[in-house]
């Protein structure tokens, strides 16, 4: 089995880079979907969240509220330490329980994981790095016109992140996704065949 970690910042199309992988036949485990779940009423992250950062990041209906609770922490990097030592521990728990569970499902397993750093990239002893590599000001628009951030927001999310460059230090290799959807496509092609190659060698 190929262990593959799949990263890229706010806006590089990482989803959908995932998403045709699995296509592909890479099995999938998605830690913004993990990070979902354990927030959920009597997820194992729900009450220590919610003791920390009070009901202002509850709804109505008991769920967290997760615009409220990214309010809360961004620009506050003391709450913003809190709320990751809270979760990521979680998240690195189920994440290696669904590794385990879907390593028989494909040759090629891909973690696709927002925050990857050095750290995490020796936690999971990766086979490969991936980074999905797109330009600030594309990444930017994206977000704008796709997922209707305000700009002045945008530009924050992108500049709180690590940079460009520093994510790219981390990969094997590095997909371009600063196109249209045929390139891009074209570019999982490519990388999908260089993690084929790399998992027949292990």
């Amino acid at each position: 089995m190929l262990l593959v970690g799949l990263t890229g910042g706010i806006g590089s199309g990482k989803s959908t880079v995932a998403a045709g992988l699995a296509e592909r036949g890479a099995a999938v485990v998605d830690a913004d979907a993990i990070s979902r779940e354990i927030l959920e009423p009597g997820g194992p992250a729900y009450q220590p969240v919610v003791d920390r950062f009070g009901p202002g990041v509850v709804r109505a209906d008991g769920t967290v509220d997760r615009p409220a609770l990214a309010a809360a922490v961004f620009g506050d990097p003391d709450a913003l330490a809190d709320l990751n030592d809270l979760t990521h521990p979680v998240i690195g728990r189920v994440m290696g329980e669904r590794m385990l569970q879907v390593a028989s499902e494909g040759r090629i397993v891909v973690l696709d994981i927002p925050l990857l750093n050095i750290a995490t990239k020796a936690q999971f002893q990766f086979g490969a790095v991936v980074v999905v590599d797109t330009p600030e000001d594309l990444a930017v628009a994206r977000l704008v016109e796709q997922r209707g951030f305000t700009e002045t927001d945008a530009l924050a999310r992108v500049a709180a992140q690590i940079s460009r460059e520093d994510r790219c230090r981390l990969a094997d290799v590095v997909l371009d996704n600063h196109g249209d959807r045929i390139a891009l496509e074209g570019e999982i092609d490519r990388v999908w065949a260089w993690l084929e190659e790399r998992a027949a060698r292990t």
